[in-house]
């Protein structure tokens, strides 16, 4: 990757309807006609001119007192080399001027990038901006933090069809349907000059490359990876005699959950297994039945099918007499397993930080997510993209910073960053840097569902904040949960999901 670096002598800003590299025609003077200066003839035999004297010279005049005969010959001589010596010089400059007039003023053009971002402060970018500032003086990059629950989106698409959008932006993985305006999409592709498809796919894991991909151009550079992982309190597994995490839903999971649940002499829940089942008070449901219909061999868009049915009463089985291993009397997923009250939940490993934030003293560690009655791990990808505007006038100047952000050195130096702020930075979206977080005690599952292309993407992720696409499933999906808990059958609550879901899809146009 170090070989396509770009040199900072040879920034170019592209404009609209302009080539990117303009060049300046230059007038050819080599073949112009230019008129000999006159000179005086060669004189080799001073006697020759003596003997041309006028013959009404006084012959009594001395020898040595003769006027000068050649002076006036030699001041020319003078005048004629300094004169051209001066138009050289002159002629020089101006063709210096002119004909690296047009790349100097491509090198030297100031350019501003306003970049959006998310979650991350603006500390965190502010050393790497710096730096790339410095390589490339007549670049000028604003990061803004944006709030992902204030609209964002929507201001996202706005505010770029109105001119006065970011250059470069923040977005979900599973956004590309609906960043559009007029069925156009608002990202511009990545181009082949910055990064090609190639290593594109050779550097970035299998999902971005599926996420990321419209046709024959990628429209985004992403700087990590992420999605569900099972996290679990190691203390209370430990005084269940448990030893090692669950790895299949079938074998595993319903025998330690049975261990881990405690309950009152009223049968009340104390400690729950593990949070599944509900809607209400678990913060990652809809992600969860996404993954449990992909591991089933379901559809979203055949929610009617009994693949749906199936994966929504393992969900539900959970939350159900008699066992209710989990119930609607406990706190939300996350603040109970912040409170010790539940051994395992399922959630995007950035969880960990606001469980560890909360209660630093919690002995918890992650692992890949149980695999499903296939027998093949799958989990679903839950991460954010850098993109640029197709509607920025600075897009190639966009792209070469997003390029240097994805770079080895800076993404190792943004996780040290980060990690400055928190308990570990974003797991790295570059395969070649997987090596270095495969044995952390959080990310390390991240990575190995990763490297086992077992991410897919289904707009079911909760708390995108996008007030779209994935917002308006999880709403049916919700209801669907809540109708079974009143009685309704799987299948019937499903049946009645898949209707609003349909009109989602379609308004999306995902087929």
């Amino acid at each position: 990757m170090d070989d396509n670096k770009t040199n900072p002598d040879q920034n170019q800003s592209t404009l609209p309807n302009r080539p990117l590299y303009e060049a300046v025609p230059v007038e050819d003077n080599r073949n112009a006609s230019l008129t000999p200066e006159e000179v005086a003839p060669d004189v080799t035999n001073p006697e020759q001119v003596q003997s041309d004297t006028p013959s009404d010279m006084p012959p009594e005049m001395p020898a040595d007192n003769l006027p000068p005969v050649y002076e006036d010959n030699k001041n020319q001589y003078l005048f004629i080399g300094a004169a051209i010596v001066v138009f050289l010089v002159v002629f020089f400059l101006i063709y210096k001027f002119v004909l690296s007039g047009s790349t100097h003023t491509a090198d030297t053009k100031k350019v501003k990038l306003v970049y959006w971002g998310l979650w991350e402060d603006k500390a965190v970018f502010d050393p790497l901006i710096a730096q790339y500032q410095t390589q490339h003086p007549n670049v000028t990059i604003e990061y803004v933090k944006m709030s992902a629950q204030d609209q964002y989106r929507e201001k996202l698409i706005t505010r770029s069809k109105a001119g006065n959008g970011p250059d470069i932006f923040r977005f979900h993985n599973t956004w590309l349907p609906e960043l559009k305006d007029n069925n156009q999409i608002i990202l511009a592709p990545l181009p082949e000059t910055v990064m090609s498809n190639q290593e594109f796919e050779k550097t970035f894991y299998p999902i971005h490359q599926k996420d990321l991909k419209i046709g024959d151009h990628y429209y985004g550079l992403p700087l990590t990876v992420d999605g569900l992982v099972l996290i679990y309190n190691q203390g209370l597994f430990k005084k269940a005699g448990i030893q090692t995490a669950p790895t299949s839903w079938t074998e595993d999971v319903l025998a330690d959950v049975d261990k881990l649940t405690v309950r009152d002499a009223q049968q009340n829940l104390i400690t729950s297994g593990i949070a599944l089942g509900t809607a209400s008070n678990i913060e990652h449901f809809s992600d969860i039945f996404g993954l449990l219909l992909t591991q089933n061999g379901g559809d979203l868009r055949k929610l009617d099918q009994p693949e749906a049915a199936q994966a929504l009463e393992v969900y539900r089985r959970f939350a159900e007499a008699p066992t209710n291993y989990w119930d609607q009397t406990m706190p939300n997923a996350i603040t109970a397993f912040i409170q010790e009250k539940v051994a395992m939940i399922i959630a995007p490993s950035w969880e960990v930080m606001v469980i560890k934030a909360a209660n630093p003293d919690i002995d918890i560690r992650t692992a890949p997510v149980p695999r499903g009655p296939q027998g093949k791990l799958l989990s679903l990808a839950n991460y954010w993209v850098e993109g640029v505007s197709r509607f920025s006038p600075n897009q190639l100047e966009a792209w070469k910073f997003l390029r240097y952000l994805v770079e080895k050195e800076q993404m190792t130096k943004l996780y040290e960053l980060e990690a400055k702020t928190r308990f570990f930075g974003e797991p790295y979206s570059r395969v070649d840097l997987a090596s270095t977080l495969s044995q952390h005690e959080f990310l390390g599952a991240v990575i190995a569902e990763a490297q086992s292309d077992a991410f897919i993407s289904l707009p079911v992720i909760s708390r995108t904040y996008d007030n779209g696409l994935n917002d308006e499933i999880v709403r049916y999906l919700e209801n669907a949960v809540n109708a079974t808990i009143q009685g309704v059958a799987y299948g019937d609550a499903l049946k009645a999901a898949k209707e609003g879901v349909d009109q989602v899809l379609a308004r999306y146009k995902i087929n």
